[in-house]
C-alpha cells in the first residue's frame, strides 16, 4: 500500500495543512510520496525534507518572523514594485532565501521522500509537473500567483501559480500508485460560492470555479481500491466576496493551525475506530469524506456539513454522495 499526502493551494490559507499535518504525524500516519500546489509544495517540500519533524518545523515558520518577512513588504514598496515591473507586487527573494535555509540541498534528490510540485507553463499553456533538478525554483514556480509575484524561469520557460491548473492534485498522486491519499486542502473546498455581485468578484468567482472545478472531477472517478480521505478544517465557512481570496491575514494563523489539528485529529480516531469493520473498496474508488459526512466513489469534496463529523463507520455507504449538488458552487 503506498500513501500519498496531497497537499492544495490557497495562500496563507495553508496555514490549515499544518494543523493537519500535526494530527497526521500524532496518528502515526506517514506517507511514501508527497504531492503539493502552490502554498501546498511550500508545505510539502518539507514534509518531503524531514517527514517526522515537518509539523513542527513548519508550524514555527508559520507563526514566526520567516514566512511573514516573504509578504511585508510596505505598500510603498509594493507599489513601486508594480510600476516597475507592471506585473507583480512582490519579489521572490524572501521566500528563495527561506528554501534555501531549511531544505537539506539543493536538488530533488535531497529530499527524504519522493516529491513533485506542479506549476502553469505560460508558453506551453499546460501543467508541468517536477520531480527532479533544483527543487527551489520548482516550489517557487509553483507559488508564483499571478500579480502577486513574477514568473519563475526555468529552462527558458516561464511559470506561474500551479493552483492555475490543478490546485488540489488527487489524480496526480494516485497516477504516481498512490493506493490511499490524504487531502490536506485550505478550507475553500468547504465554502459555497455566491453569485458574483460586484466587477472584482466576476473573476475571483470564475477562476475559483476553474480551481474546484477538477477536483471534483477526480474525486468523482477514482480508480478502483483507491481510498481518498479529505481532512477538515474545523474552520467557520468562508464568507462569500473578497475575504475568501485574502492573502496577507496574519491574524488568525495560529488559530488556523489549531482548530485544523483538533478537527483532522477527531477525524482521524474516528476513522481508526472504524478500519476493523470497514468493508473493502467498491470498483471506482471510496472517499472518507470529513467535508461532507460521507463515503462514496462520487464525492466532490465539498462540505454541506460542519468539518468535524461523527464516527466514519456511522456514515452512509451510499456511493451518489449529493454534496457536490448541493454545494452551492
Amino acid at each position: 500500500m503506498t500513501t500519498a499526502f496531497v497537499l492544495g493551494g490557497g495562500g496563507l490559507l495553508g496555514a490549515h495543512e499544518v494543523g493537519m499535518l500535526r494530527a497526521l504525524a500524532e496518528a502515526g500516519i506517514k506517507p511514501d510520496l508527497v504531492v503539493g500546489t502552490s502554498i501546498g509544495a511550500l508545505n510539502g517540500v518539507l514534509v518531503a525534507a524531514d517527514p517526522a519533524g515537518a509539523a513542527d518545523r513548519l508550524s514555527r515558520m508559520w507563526q514566526g518572523e520567516e514566512l511573514r518577512l516573504a509578504f511585508s513588504e510596505k505598500l510603498w514598496s509594493r507599489a513601486v514594485r508594480l510600476v516597475r515591473s507592471g506585473t507583480h507586487l512582490h519579489s521572490f527573494e524572501s521566500l528563495r532565501h527561506l528554501l534555501a535555509g531549511v531544505l537539506p540541498g539543493p536538488d530533488f534528490a535531497d529530499l527524504e521522500l519522493p516529491f513533485q510540485c506542479v506549476a502553469a507553463s505560460i508558453e506551453g499553456a499546460s501543467a508541468r509537473w517536477f520531480s527532479g533538478g533544483p527543487v527551489v525554483p520548482a516550489v517557487m514556480a509553483s507559488c508564483a500567483v499571478p500579480g502577486l509575484l513574477p514568473p519563475v524561469e526555468i529552462g527558458g520557460e516561464h511559470y506561474f501559480d500551479g493552483g492555475l491548473v490543478d490546485s488540489i492534485p488527487v489524480g496526480r498522486a494516485v497516477m504516481l500508485g498512490a493506493s490511499t491519499v490524504y487531502v490536506l486542502q485550505v478550507g475553500r473546498i468547504e465554502s459555497p460560492l455566491a453569485v458574483p455581485r460586484r466587477p472584482w468578484q466576476v473573476g475571483l468567482v470564475a477562476f475559483e470555479i476553474a480551481r474546484r472545478h477538477r477536483f471534483h472531477e477526480e474525486m468523482s472517478s477514482l480508480p478502483e481500491n483507491v481510498r481518498v480521505h479529505v481532512l477538515p478544517t474545523g474552520g467557520d465557512r468562508l464568507p462569500p466576496g473578497l475575504k475568501q481570496f485574502r492573502y496577507r491575514d496574519k491574524a488568525r494563523v495560529g488559530q488556523s493551525i489549531e482548530r485544523a489539528y483538533t478537527a483532522s485529529a477527531t477525524y482521524l480516531a474516528a476513522l481508526a475506530r472504524s478500519l476493523p469493520s470497514m468493508a473493502p473498496a467498491q470498483p471506482g474508488g471510496r472517499v472518507s469524506c470529513s467535508a461532507c459526512d460521507s463515503k462514496s466513489s462520487s464525492c466532490s469534496g465539498v462540505a454541506t456539513l460542519p468539518a468535524i463529523t461523527p464516527d466514519p463507520a456511522s456514515r452512509t455507504n451510499d456511493r451518489s454522495c449529493g454534496n457536490s449538488r448541493n454545494s452551492g458552487v
